[in-house]
């Protein structure tokens, strides 16, 4: 059964935390072999493996297509329609995965990067998301201990494949591609075993592949661009900066990524109530109540960062602290991911698919545009700005795409909340500088 409000936010801040609980976890383990690996490949090596990371999360992206979120959408209200829609959406998943397996490993091979054949090894983990999509049960009641377990786990597996490699000398940045993407993998099928007995046993007399691909094809679009616009800039940095550079600024993204995972994980799990409040009239005043004091608590929280920046990549190394500048300007991208997450999730909610699209597309114009120009003139930290300036037209745009589809509660006096994220940013700012000259002045 859907959880009834006020149940439902209770929900919603439970199964963030547990979310937040696991992603810390697994973070711990990304970073822990981020450090380790740094140590023990050379910058390009290591540069190079840290751009294939990227890649596969845009793997990811294309190919779940949209299917995961629409999964949600058709089936949170009318859970009878679980198997068609899970037959369907893996149907799509299969396509999409061998597609990306084409592609990405194939490309390699083009490309005639070193390890070319561990990189499509590796490639093929994706194809096991067509088994992920079982934990659709999951996600509709909102209850998420079990998959957070379960990716635990999968991140505990792909750092001892690390370290087993790293206790062999292992020096192909490749290889250990493989056993990070044997971590993920083994997750996939252990969802799918865990979410078996929660879905009924019917036959499906055929799969709707088409409907659903059309309804999900906006959004698996628009998660595209979204994914595109995060990592691009991978691209631009090793054009114009080269491998090394790579490395060091994906260290500053990584930090970007864990500062973040309150909203995006708190959106996410939002989806299903969302889509009941919009059905009854309310998803402006939900969105506010979720959003908003969590933007403000975000930019007072990430401000306090922003003169220990150096400090911070410094753990990795000293080489790593040129991408301290980039980090800065990371640090006001995540904090408006925390609004824009909600609203565009809040825009999915509404069914307003091709708006979802358009507003990921824009976004994406916005990266593209600004790595072209800032990049040549300002290194890595230009690609840091396109970041910055995307996140906040992403925002804006969702708020303006809820305010035309008359979704009420979210103008006039209501909008001014928004403004908590920008002063709670600034104050957090000035803390951390007057922090800086405290531990300066001691030093």
């Amino acid at each position: 059964m859907p959880p009834q409000e006020p149940a439902a936010q209770r929900r919603v801040r439970t199964a963030t935390v547990l979310l937040v609980i696991g992603r810390l976890w697994g973070s711990a383990c990304t970073f822990s072999y981020l450090w380790l690996l740094a140590r023990a490949l050379d910058g390009a090596d290591f540069g190079r493996f840290t751009f294939y990371l990227a890649v596969f999360m845009l793997l990811d992206s294309w190919v779940d297509l949209g299917t995961g979120a629409i999964a949600v959408q058709r089936t949170a209200s009318a859970p009878q329609k679980i198997p068609e829609t899970l037959c369907a959406t893996r149907a799509i998943r299969a396509v999409t995965g061998v597609i990306g397996v084409l592609v990405v490993g194939g490309g390699a091979f083009l490309a005639g990067e070193k390890g070319a054949g561990w990189i499509l090894l590796a490639s093929f983990y994706p194809l096991t998301h067509v088994l992920e999509l079982s934990a659709t049960v999951y996600k509709n009641n909102m209850a998420w201990a079990t998959p957070v377990a379960i990716r635990a786990l999968a991140s505990g597996i792909g750092l001892l494949c690390v370290l087993a490699l790293l206790s062999q000398g292992v020096d192909e940045g490749a290889l250990y591609l493989v056993g990070i993407a044997l971590g993920s993998a083994s997750a996939n099928f252990a969802l799918h075993f865990a979410a078996r007995r929660h879905l009924a046993r019917v036959r499906v007399p055929r799969i709707l592949w088409r409907s659903v691909l059309r309804a999900a094809l906006p959004l698996g679009l628009a998660g595209l661009c979204q994914q595109t616009y995060f990592y691009v800039d991978n691209l631009f940095v090793r054009a114009f900066e080269g491998q090394v550079a790579v490395g060091h600024y994906n260290i500053a993204v990584r930090l970007m990524s864990l500062a973040i995972m309150v909203g995006v994980f708190a959106a996410m799990v939002a989806l299903p109530w969302y889509r009941r409040e919009y059905a009854r009239g309310e998803l402006g005043p939900a969105v506010r109540r979720q959003a908003q004091p969590m933007f403000a608590v975000a930019g007072l929280v990430l401000g306090l960062f922003f003169f220990f920046c150096e400090e911070l990549l410094g753990i990795f190394g000293a080489q790593f602290t040129e991408a301290a500048s980039s980090l800065r300007w990371l640090l006001g991208a995540a904090t408006l991911v925390y609004m824009g997450a909600n609203l565009l999730t809040a825009v999915v909610a509404t069914g307003r698919t091709l708006a979802v699209l358009a507003i990921a597309s824009l976004g994406l114009a916005t990266n593209l545009a600004g790595n072209a120009w800032l990049l040549p003139k300002h290194g890595m930290q230009g690609a840091a700005i396109a970041t910055f300036m995307t996140e906040g037209v992403v925002a804006v745009g969702a708020l303006v795409a809820l305010a035309s589809g008359g979704v009420a509660g979210l103008g006039g006096r209501a909008a001014l909340g928004w403004l908590g994220g920008p002063a709670g940013f600034c104050v957090g700012c000035a803390v951390s500088f007057g922090l800086r000259a405290l531990v300066g002045g001691a030093a």
